[in-house]
């Protein structure tokens, strides 16, 4: 006995609505991780004294400008 071809297409947008439920939940974690690193690291640089801060900031803004450069290469 087949199916019907609208039973297999209902199928089908059943499974791909289930993917896509999938990979968003995926994505929101992901985005809700990230933004918990982010605060994290925020209130870590806050809670260093101004000079200190400045020369973290300096090291990293250093080290992302040596990155680029050497993916230009």
């Amino acid at each position: 006995m087949s199916m019907s071809p609208r039973v297999i297409r209902a199928t089908l947008l059943v499974a791909a609505a289930a993917v896509l439920a999938a990979a968003a939940v995926q994505l929101r974690d992901k985005r809700e991780t990230a933004e918990l690193a982010v605060e994290s690291i925020h209130a870590q640089l806050d809670a260093l004294d101004p000079v200190t801060r400045a020369a973290v900031i300096a090291r990293l803004s250093s080290d992302e400008v040596k990155k680029v450069r050497d993916q230009r290469r």
